[in-house]
């Protein structure tokens, strides 16, 4: 084994620079001679703009410039286009109203972009705003996901009747009716997904900075990756060559989807640097992040499982109306459906299966991926169908998973939805999690919250997620001075780790010096192409393109080394766990590979079919999709005179394939559960009847915190290689907070089950709870 190498617990490189307060982040940059951009939004969620006075604004001191959707107009800059066509169940194309970088008719909710300020300062940009006045006939707005296609409800876009974005299906409507109309048994739930608000540690923000004489923009902004802006950035708003574009991103401190997507402040940032020649800096607030920033989830569905005699599942049928929000935000159509419903079916045997959404807008912020990004939408459908059932047939919730699992000898296996799982063992994994939670044991632990006035139930979720993205990764290695080892990257870490994971498996391939290795990201121009991060990806595209770089070293290497040696290539064998050495087989003869990137630098003339250094890159495409799975149990305390619950005790057993560094996942799972809990029991995106937003701060919307996060929380993993990639590996990034919110949830409904409630949607907020077992009693 390589000193630091895969399967390794090693501590993060990042850390102690970023603890230290050595980081970098998009607000720790100051340009020379740069100016402050503030944009002033919309006070009302649906309204006619009558008039916008700039005049007593564009006097006030320190102005440089007011800009509006007029002036970008003009210069066809005034879009912000949707990624994703889609179509109807008829055929047709999905409604396209279009996203104005800054409104000129109409605004569409509380938020929505008007015009963007620009200052010597950020105080004379947010006093100047103070002064434009902006005169609105209001309109009534619709806010309520469930019924905002229904007749009647006012129209977010004239061009769009009955609010309706798509009206979209998977699966056989007829086939699945008739399954239905011969079993046994029927399930059926109705469930609200609540919609959720991101709140990165770190606010969005950017600096652009056109230099007028190379007539190219440099954007520093916390982003996902650059690739996608830089694409946008360059051929809708400012009409250059992609080259002429560079997107620079610095330390991220966090994003969870959010800061994947193409956002008006970039646009207009990056037009009005142009326009007035100086570096712009716009950074976003706690207060911009609740209006401005992609919201996630936020669907109300009906959905039905078909059972025969003997309980086995015949077939699913799902219809969900999903909330888009206002607009359509750059990635949001396919969240709902062609994401979701790739693991609707969850780890269970369903033949057959039919999926409608109905996709609508609403006078709300636009809403997009979220850490997950439909996946726990659909398994919290999958696993709550699952409870109920169990309940509904006498069995217990281990039992009805186990009767309907795919089993091991049917793998690989092609789910109804159409995806392959290539791997899995579904029921040693719940069995494992039994084991560990002590589950036969429950009773006695219920007895004991029962003596001190609680009321104890357990729950299980077992997830499945398919990891998503751009396909295809690059890596290049290179070999600087001082035996110091670049390795650029074209994904993009946020927090998760990335310079750790990927030097260890460039230590691993190649036995190189774990710290010697240094990895570049983030540079549009360094990086040539990438498909950034999102959708669990990173490690299951980059990893398998590190291998196939370091093997193109390797295979350099060991022609350089029968030159430096004096030997046959075929008589030179590689070894990385003795530090990376090329050697004559059956001698001591041999040569560090650091040495001999040192030597082949600059050799001049070479034997022909030899190349000068050993400088490599390799890029590497997935053949499909990983299927990271695994077995959750909660247990939670409910206390019937308040209603709060506590979650006491959680258990997690997570199939990831192979592993690279078992702290860095068990921290991402457990960071996932934190933000599952937190949708389960405290937070939720509350809009007023008139389009208002009552939850726009912290003190309204309920972030979980520490002491939401059990103690008593026990982690292994199982290790069921993935066959898709050379390296076993499965994504691991959103885990966590898709089996947590139906683990929870079906454990409090556990708990709740003898006082009467066999039903609760998510927040499972105390005065929901209290008013519940009010209800009951």
């Amino acid at each position: 084994m390589v000193k630091f190498g895969v399967n390794q617990s090693v501590d993060r490189v990042e850390d102690h620079r970023l603890i230290t307060g050595n980081g970098q982040y998009t607000d720790d940059i100051t340009l020379e001679n740069q100016a402050f951009g503030y944009m002033l939004r919309s006070p009302v969620a649906h309204g006619k703009i009558l008039s916008v006075d700039l005049e007593e604004a564009k006097q006030a001191p320190g102005v440089i410039d007011i800009i509006t959707g007029g002036e970008l107009e003009a210069d066809d800059a005034n879009e912000l286009p949707c990624m994703i066509p889609i179509k109807n169940r008829d055929g047709s194309g999905r409604a396209d109203p279009g996203h104005p970088v800054l409104a000129t008719n109409e605004v569409k909710y509380v938020g929505d972009n008007i015009a963007f300020i620009i200052a010597e300062t950020l105080s004379q940009a947010k006093d100047a705003a103070e002064l434009i006045n902006v005169d609105f006939e209001e309109k009534d707005a619709v806010v309520d996901t469930a019924t905002a296609a229904g007749a009647g409800q006012p129209q977010v876009h004239a061009d769009a009747p009955n609010n309706t974005v798509f009206d979209w299906e998977q699966g056989s409507e007829t086939e699945v009716n008739d399954i239905f109309s011969a079993a046994t048994h029927v399930t059926s739930v109705d469930l609200i997904n609540n919609r959720v608000i991101v709140n990165s540690m770190e606010p969005r923000g950017l600096i652009a900075d056109w230099d007028n004489t190379a007539e190219k923009m440099t954007v520093h902004m916390g982003t996902q990756g650059g690739w996608v802006l830089k694409s946008l950035l360059a051929g809708k708003i400012l009409h250059i060559p992609e080259d002429n574009l560079r997107v620079i991103t610095p330390d991220v401190g966090g994003a969870f989807g959010m800061k994947l997507f193409f956002y008006s402040e970039c646009a207009v940032t990056v037009w009005a640097s142009r326009k007035i020649g100086r570096p712009i800096k716009w950074m976003g607030e706690r207060s911009d992040a609740f209006l401005s920033d992609t919201q996630g989830r936020d669907h109300a569905t009906t959905a039905e499982l078909a059972f025969d005699a003997d309980h086995n599942i015949l077939g699913m049928r799902v219809k969900t109306h999903a909330n888009l929000g206002a607009y359509l935000s750059t990635f949001g159509p396919m969240i709902p459906t062609m994401a979701a419903v790739k693991v609707l079916p969850g780890v269970y045997d369903i033949p057959a299966l039919h999926y409608h959404v109905v996709g609508v807008f609403t006078n709300t912020v636009p809403v997009d991926a979220y850490r997950g990004a439909g996946r726990p939408e659909a398994i919290y459908v999958i696993e709550r169908l699952m409870d109920v059932a169990a309940m509904e047939l006498g069995l217990e919730p281990e039992e009805i998973r186990r009767r309907n699992f795919i089993p091991v000898e049917a793998i690989p296996y092609k789910t109804a939805t159409g995806c392959v799982y290539d791997s899995g063992e579904f029921e040693r994994v719940m069995d494992k999690a039994l084991e560990n939670s002590n589950w036969s044991d429950f009773e006695t632990r219920r007895a004991q919250s029962e003596a001190n006035g609680k009321i104890r139930g357990k729950g299980m979720c077992f997830y499945i997620e398919a990891t998503a993205g751009n396909p295809t990764e690059t890596a290049t290695i290179r070999f600087e001075d001082n035996d110091i080892v670049t390795l650029a990257v074209g994904t993009q870490s946020s927090g998760q780790g990335h310079s750790t994971a990927y030097a260890q498996v460039l230590a691993e391939r190649l036995g190189v010096p774990f710290e010697n290795i240094r990895i570049i990201q983030g540079d549009t121009d360094k990086i040539k192409a990438g498909g950034g991060t999102g959708g669990s990806r990173s490690l299951t595209t980059q990893g398998p393109a590190i291998h196939a770089a370091s093997d193109e070293v390797i295979d350099k290497g060991m022609q350089l080394a029968g030159h430096f040696l004096e030997a046959a290539v075929a008589d030179i064998e590689f070894s990385a766990e003795d530090g990376g050495t090329f050697s004559i087989a059956g001698t001591d003869r041999k040569i560090g590979i650091l040495e001999m990137a040192q030597r082949a630098r600059g050799l001049g003339q070479l034997p022909e079919g030899l190349e000068e250094g050993l400088d490599s890159e390799a890029s590497f495409t997935v053949e499909a999709f990983t299927y990271p799975n695994g077995c959750h149990i909660a247990e939670v305390e409910v206390d019937p005179l308040t209603g709060a619950i506590d979650v006491v005790r959680y258990i997690i057993v997570d199939d990831f394939g192979t592993i690279v560094n078992p702290a860095l996942v068990r921290h991402q799972v457990i960071g996932g559960v934190g933000q599952g809990i937190g949708q389960a029991l405290t937070e939720n995106t509350v809009y007023a009847d008139d389009g208002q937003l009552l939850t726009g701060s912290f003190m309204d919307y309920g972030m979980p915190r520490a002491d939401d996060i059990p103690l008593d929380l026990l982690y292994e993993t199982i290790e069921v290689p993935c066959t898709m990639n050379p390296m076993g590996v499965k994504g691991c990034g959103e885990a966590g907070c898709i089996a947590a919110p139906p683990a929870i949830i079906n454990a409090t409904i556990e708990a709740l089950k003898d006082r009467g409630i066999s039903h609760i949607d998510m927040p499972a907020t105390p005065l929901k709870v209290w008013n519940l077992l009010q209800q009951a009693s």
